[in-house]
């Protein structure tokens, strides 16, 4: 590990190595701001007794499952490590360090994850005992969002210190360590994302069918004995699986820039993708602590002033970095090849231009996504309007809702990765600066996470004053809205993640390229011309294959998450029935529900459920990519990238429409609670739930999962392909295995669905089993 060598030669200069260490600092400067803020919402009052019970049951209920999942989840990241090590590397070292920082990233996440659901079950109760006090509401709101500021800081501080370690350490190695590092974040948030989504949907379902719909008592009334459970999820759903999501797509989103800065620009394309989200750490406290609502003002807008100061600020220094640090010219770079240092253009100018796209993509992403979600908006109020003619209308105008928002919004990101592509006639220049457009984009992440934990943080603090009884009134009242704003940026942070997730994921696929270039580059003896596969890329049929194979995966994961949330919920469903059933004392609050067999239930399936949708994230590149080469494996990538960024905008904006119809009518319109259509409202959320808290989400570490196994194997099916060392028997062999351990996971996955309608008593025994 003594080399720091740039692939060139060029060794990184003290200099270089002291800002690389600056930028440490200020990663280790936002834990100690995330500590501050920690200590100040702790610090903040618990409320009553009752609430205080009521907060560690859900406090309990979520670290069981999260220690149960992590012991799950470490056989994986046992397997996945060892593989990592038998994938072709330079050398030993970059062997070692790539499978050590697969770890590595692999532990940030899940302590981001971690963090989220452990402060987030405590700040719950402190945002309800807030609203019930003088000036409840700038108290509530502060509480929450500083909550989020924690998880916040934290994503952006432990992201940038592992990415500038590895650079410390490796120096012209880092970005294929990095890989390594990107993967482990990655595959720990896809299964996080996924066995969190499935829990919480389950228990939010299976408790408003039984609860809302078959027996008309509240949302959260504790005679529920789903309600737990449901708060339990929006901890382990969005709090730990959001947090963990997003701060893989900073990782991601880094190991992109990387790869491509040091093609591109050099030693300083190297170091400065860790400038830009180290600008961002200081925006983020400004955007944190600038987060006050004014009486009688909306959170909402409090929330979003604070986002667009943040943003500015960002755009500001970012560009004063660029032209301070970068040259003007690209002849004036170190350690770039002749061909690059002959492209016309100005280096820094580029890259400033490419960070303000990604700046202003955020921006625009979190107007249009409030607009399609808000409750003050038209598709919104048009959903809950719908609701007077029953549920299929209101099932028809979210779908509707969600299909226009993704079409608009798609339009939006690819503008900005084309934009970002055209600032240079250089293929790799022009890579890299969509690659500092998702920088830029993620100087923002730190008020995006604050954003996004207000969202459950809130819900659950509703849920403790409804299930408590101890808050009324105006603090009742603040806590609803907080909880309908609450709905909007979480919808809000899904479309910013997707768009994330589509810039990381065009970075990297400009990555694969490289990867294919440089492995055919060390391959010795070709003998002869390369095979369709590799010598045309664009118009092979195959291509075509691959792409169809890709948008197809997208399909089928987003179709196994929700029939995850179905099969379970259906258990849920089953369970809370015959509790009231067999124990009608529940009714008069004479018997109290057995709240842990609906938390158990939901764990043992949603854990049972991470296996078939991760093996085919995994596993599907590995089958094309084996079996039919690197071209369509390129088109299998384009294909899920672009079929994954409809998808799930789709899913997250047609579940936030639904969701918000419903406070609509809870809020008296249409006739309120209890009515008919408000009946057909709670139908709709109910089939929003997965869609916006389940599969939508998880499609984001879904696409970035599979473009980094892809740069991962590169090298070895090109060798497997080409030269002295091809091997057809080998290469099919490996995608076969691949292709039969999918189709047995999912034909597994299928046939345990079918037992949940048998009996009643057979479905909660398949849900417990």
């Amino acid at each position: 590990m003594s080399r720091h060598f740039l692939a060139e030669g060029l060794e990184l200069s003290g200099g270089d190595r002291g800002v690389v260490a600056v930028v440490a600092v200020v990663a280790l400067a936002a834990l100690a701001v995330g500590y501050v803020l920690l200590k100040e919402v702790l610090a903040a009052g618990q409320g009553t007794p009752k609430m205080q019970d009521i907060a560690k049951a859900v406090q309990e209920g979520a670290a069981a499952y999260l220690n149960r999942q992590f012991r799950t989840l470490g056989i994986f990241v046992v397997i996945v490590f060892v593989l990592l090590f038998a994938l072709p590397a330079d050398d030993l070292a970059e062997r070692i360090g790539r499978s050590l920082f697969f770890i590595v990233g692999a532990a940030f996440s899940a302590t981001i994850g971690y963090l989220g659901m452990w402060l987030s079950t405590r700040a719950n109760v402190r945002v309800a005992a807030a609203a019930n006090e003088e000036g409840g509401r700038e108290k509530a709101t502060r509480i929450a969002f500083r909550t989020g500021g924690v998880v916040g800081m934290t994503t952006v501080g432990l992201g940038l210190f592992g990415a500038a370690l590895v650079v410390l350490v490796y120096a012209g190695q880092a970005p294929k360590v990095l890989e390594g590092f990107g993967f482990g974040a990655a595959l720990l948030a896809m299964f996080m994302r996924v066995g969190g989504g499935i829990f919480t949907k389950a228990a939010d379902v299976g408790a408003d069918l039984v609860g809302k719909v078959e027996q008309g008592i509240p949302e959260d009334d504790p005679r529920n004995a789903a309600t737990i459970a449901d708060n339990v999820g929006d901890n382990v759903g969005d709090c730990a699986g959001m947090a963990a999501d997003l701060f893989e797509s900073y990782a991601v989103t880094l190991v992109a820039s990387l790869i491509l800065g040091t093609a591109a620009f050099g030693v300083q394309g190297l170091l400065f993708p860790l400038i830009v989200p180290a600008i961002g750490v200081l925006t983020a406290v400004i955007g944190v602590y600038t987060t006050k609502a004014k009486a009688g003002e909306n959170g909402l807008a409090a929330i979003n002033r604070a986002f667009y100061i943040s943003a500015l600020i960002s755009a500001v220094l970012c560009t004063i970095a660029a032209f301070t640090y970068l040259p003007s010219s690209f002849a004036d770079l170190n350690g770039i090849s002749d061909a690059v240092k002959s492209t016309s253009g100005n280096p820094a100018l580029i890259a400033s231009v490419a960070v303000i796209i990604g700046i202003v993509l955020a921006g625009i992403i979190l107007w249009l996504t409030g607009y399609y979600t808000g409750t003050d908006h038209k598709p919104v109020q048009e959903v809950g309007e719908t609701s007077r003619t029953g549920a299929a209308t209101v099932i028809l105008s979210g779908i509707s809702v969600g299909f226009e928002s993704a079409v608009y919004t798609a339009l939006v990101i690819g503008a900005a990765v084309y934009g970002a592509f055209l600032l240079s006639g250089s293929t790799v220049v022009a890579l890299f600066a969509i690659a500092l457009a998702g920088c830029g984009l993620l100087t923002t992440v730190g008020v995006i996470v604050a954003m996004d934990t207000f969202g459950p943080v809130s819900d659950n603090a509703q849920g403790i004053a409804e299930m408590s009884g101890d808050v009324h009134g105006e603090g009742a009242q603040i806590l609803t809205e907080l909880d309908a704003v609450g709905n909007t940026t979480k919808a809000i942070t899904k479309g910013i993640a997707i768009a994330t997730a589509v810039l990381a994921a065009t970075a990297l696929f400009g990555s694969y390229q490289d990867a294919i270039t440089q492995a055919i580059a060390k391959v010795g003896n070709i003998g002869g011309e390369l095979p369709a596969s590799f010598s045309n890329l664009v118009f092979s049929p195959n291509v075509l294959v691959g792409v169809v194979i890709g948008a197809a995966v997208v399909f089928m994961f987003s179709g196994l998450a929700v029939n995850a949330v179905t099969r379970a919920a259906g258990a849920i469903v089953f369970e809370v029935r015959r509790q009231f059933r067999e124990n009608p004392g529940i009714m008069d609050y004479s018997v109290k529900p057995e709240y842990g067999r609906v938390v158990d239930i939901c764990t043992r399936d949603s854990l049972r459920e991470l296996a078939t949708p991760g093996l085919m994230a995994v596993l599907a590149p590995v089958a094309v990519g084996f079996g039919l080469g690197v071209g369509p494996l390129a088109g299998y990538l384009g294909g899920a990238i672009a079929t994954g960024t409809l998808m799930a905008v789709f899913l997250a904006n047609s579940g936030g429409a639904w969701d918000n119809a419903k406070k609509l009518v809870e809020d008296g319109h249409h006739g309120g609670k209890g009515s008919d259509a408000h009946a057909a409202t709670v139908i709709g959320d109910t089939v929003g739930d997965p869609f916006k808290d389940t599969a939508g989400p998880a499609i984001n570490p879904l696409i970035k999962v599979m473009n980094l196994v892809s740069v991962l194997i590169a090298p070895a099916i090109v060798t497997f392909s080409i030269g002295d060392s091809a091997s057809d028997p080998i290469r099919i062999a490996i995608a076969v295995v691949a292709a039969l351990i999918i189709v047995g996971a999912v034909v597994v996955s299928k046939r345990r669905g079918t037992s949940i309608t048998d009996t009643p008593a057979e479905a909660v025994s398949n849900g417990a089993a």
